[in-house]
């Protein structure tokens, strides 16, 4: 046989062209966009009938039944993976605790509320060892009630049930977690190219846990909080109290939250750290198809019960640790501590000195019992004086500490599911909490036609109109389900005060649309949405078409007292580019911007294009700039934008400010200026193609149809009452 006339050689497929052992074609060009982003849940990847609802199979389910199988398995426990003590308490609180703690506040990104934790790269994060065991041991309740409950809510709901077991009285449970059918790898996790590389990288100064850069939360890459060993690895309570403390405010918690987390979720199970991680096999996303999707397997020691790897850290917190009470903190006050390492090597604290009675006994062997352990960020809570005094009215009063552990807990695996109308079945709390982002249910039965036409009869401008609305609805992310329209949460603090909504602008939009609202007995909210409608239809009429913009009534208002100002400020916009509006220059690019805002309104490209083309001709650029109005006709929903991009007739010269000259070829005129976001929907191949469509003589009409469809999509984002 000819050297070259291998099999391999045969292969009509590219070794490694459809895995990551080779270069992707478009590695080629590095700077060039990705629009994955805006397509990662795309229904292709969707398995599920096209008329399938998960609201309407929830409705399905055997509640009662669900927890009662949850409540056997924690006692189940299987050979191929045996529980610890007997129990899997530990291991699904913490299968439902890494799956929540990925959220972070800045982006909303991250959290349980998609099933992600099945996918690369969460499935397979060092601070993730083992989870997929947890997701293994559901499989078969998955697989017995089958579409009528979520991955996503069946690996919180086991948490629950198994601090329940434990013997908690928690808060509350809310099922409406849909799953995803794909990684969502263009979510930035941090620019490491491995795994716990030192946290330096991520700091401006690591001594000062502020700098860490935005919108990041975890320490190190492929944690979910941070390093239990110290900063860096190294110990030091107090300077890890302080990463603690910016690391759970950027996932939303303050000081008492996250002191009742760590002694509440410390409280129950264990480290593992009985042998050399060295000795285990890869992780799920690189293990051989042979450990059919199981990482981190033993192939010298058995690799489960007491020689488990996981963290490294070896031992439990408690004396009782599949019981929940006191015992952590009675472990943690009650004894000092110095620093040991683990069998694996890494370091932790034990007792100086403790009584072999009040250890915790072997998780296999009762007969044999071994020191308690506490971890740096344990000690943290003891050091730091503003947790240490959390911790004192914690122990004077167990009820208190209970309520704070089970609403702290609440709050962590429910943060990404947006306002509580999403919440469904017969465990959600009546209590309305102000991270919820509560807002009132708002009339329906007012004269719209006559609304409108008194907005039309109030002298605004188009622009007026159309920005004040954009500007409301804007702030959705569908990350997290937070901001949007409803609630007319612009009106108030921060949002009132925004350089983005131009607030002397806004102020004399408002002030014209209040008392309109008033009379009609409408809400704000709504009459905000109505009034950006108006003045679409005015521009599609001077656009010489017949068109009536969809509106849905029933926003509410919300009040300060319903509004967390200080949680609101990270949805406060950095750029926008359907208003051609940068409000600094960033190290990622005005178009990089674009994309990632447009990903948090669950826009396609598609839809991206046609609202960047329509909002320039209707007068809505931020500061009145004429940047990307190509158009005599302002006002008019015409494709003009499209158009003249595309036209040839025209060169493309850069000036100062990052902003450009579009040139008549023939006199070297000056005819309109431009910024990157506007040049970029003619100079990107993808965007270009868009742009075409719309460009074409034989498609205005379906330009004005996708750009009132696109604009009702960000109107009602944040309605989940019309789903």
């Amino acid at each position: 046989m000819d050297g070259n006339d291998s099999a391999a050689g045969k292969c009509p497929v590219m070794h490694g062209g459809l895995t990551h052992l080779g270069s992707g074609v478009m590695d080629w060009w590095p700077n060039a966009l990705n629009f994955d982003i805006l397509h990662q849940h795309d229904v292709m990847t969707n398995p599920m009938d096209v008329d399938y609802t998960y609201r309407e199979e929830l409705k399905k389910l055997d509640v009662a039944a669900l927890k009662a199988d949850l409540h056997q398995l924690m006692e189940d426990t299987q050979e191929w993976w045996p529980a610890d003590w007997g129990s899997y308490v530990g291991m699904f609180a913490r299968v439902a605790w890494h799956a929540a703690g990925s959220y972070r506040l800045a982006d909303g990104r991250g959290g349980a509320g998609t099933g992600n934790q099945r996918f690369a790269p969460l499935n397979s994060w060092p601070d993730n060892v083992n989870t997929d065991k947890g997701r293994r041991l559901l499989w078969p309740i998955k697989k017995k009630y089958g579409n009528k409950v979520s991955w996503a809510d069946l690996m919180i709901l086991a948490g629950n049930i198994a601090y329940e077991h434990a013997g908690l009285k928690t808060y509350g449970f809310a099922f409406g977690r849909e799953d995803i059918w794909h990684p969502e790898k263009d979510t930035y996790w941090g620019a490491e190219k491995e795994w716990l590389a030192p946290s330096d990288e991520r700091y401006e100064n690591v001594d000062d846990p502020s700098t860490m850069q935005n919108p990041l939360a975890a320490v190190q890459m492929g944690l979910i909080y941070v390093n239990p060993e110290g900063v860096n690895g190294q110990p030091d309570p107090q300077k890890t109290a302080e990463q603690v403390r910016e690391t759970f405010a950027r996932m939303a918690m303050n000081d008492e939250e996250t002191a009742a987390l760590t002694a509440g979720g410390h409280t129950i199970g264990k480290c593992h750290g009985n042998g050399d991680a060295a000795d285990l096999t890869p992780d799920p996303e690189a293990a051989d198809v042979e450990y059919q999707g199981l990482g981190w397997m033993g192939r010298v020691n058995r690799g489960i019960g007491r020689d488990t790897v996981v963290s490294g850290i070896e031992g439990a917190w408690t004396k009782e640790p599949t019981k929940w009470d006191m015992g952590w903190f009675d472990m943690l006050f009650g004894h000092e501590w110095e620093l040991k390492k683990s069998p694996a090597g890494a370091w932790q604290w034990e007792p100086v000195d403790i009584k072999e009675e009040d250890m915790p006994v072997d998780v296999e062997d009762p007969s044999i019992r071994h020191k308690p352990i506490m971890t740096d960020a344990d000690m943290a809570m003891k050091v730091d004086p503003v947790y240490n005094e959390i911790c004192q009215k914690f122990m004077a009063d167990r009820a208190y500490f209970e309520e704070t552990f089970a609403k702290a807990w609440f709050k962590l695996t429910h943060r990404d599911m947006g306002p509580k109308s999403r919440y469904l079945g017969p465990d959600v709390p009546q209590e309305d909490l102000i991270w919820q982002d509560p807002v009132p249910e708002g009339p329906t039965h007012y004269d719209i036609g006559h609304l409108k036409a008194k907005i039309a009869e109030s002298g605004l401008s188009i622009g007026e109109m159309v920005a004040t609305a954009w500007d409301s609805a804007r702030t959705y992310r569908g990350s997290d389900m937070r901001g949007g329209a409803n609630g007319a949460r612009i009106r108030l603090a921060p949002q009132k005060d925004w350089d983005g909504n131009e607030p002397e602008r806004l102020q004399k939009v408002l002030s014209v649309l209040e008392p309109l609202a008033k009379e009609a007995g409408a809400s704000l909210a709504d009459t905000i949405v109505l009034a950006g409608n108006v003045g679409i239809e005015k521009a599609i009429t001077n656009a010489g078409y017949d068109m009536a913009v969809p509106f849905a009534p029933g926003r509410g208002d919300a009040t300060d007292e319903m509004t967390d100002a200080d949680s609101f400020d990270v949805l406060e916009p950095i750029a926008d580019a359907m208003r051609n509006w940068l409000k600094a220059d960033y190290v990622v690019s005005p178009e990089e911007l674009m994309l990632d805002r447009a990903q948090l309104m669950k826009l396609t490209a598609k839809e991206l294009t046609v609202l960047v083309g329509g909002m320039r001709m209707l007068g809505t650029n931020h500061g009145g700039t004429d940047h990307g109005v190509f158009t005599s006709r302002v006002g008019a929903l015409v494709p003009d934008f499209f158009v003249n991009l595309t036209d040839m007739g025209y060169t493309w010269t850069p000036v100062d400010g990052g902003t450009y000259e579009i040139r008549d070829r023939k006199t070297g005129d000056v005819k309109w200026t431009a910024t990157r976001v506007d040049l970029v929907f003619g100079s990107n191949s993808i965007l270009r193609a868009y742009s075409e469509v719309y460009a074409q003589d034989d498609n205005h009409e379906k330009f004005v149809k996708d750009f009132v469809a696109a604009w009702t999509k960000v109107m009602n984002n944040d309605r989940f009452d019309l789903v």
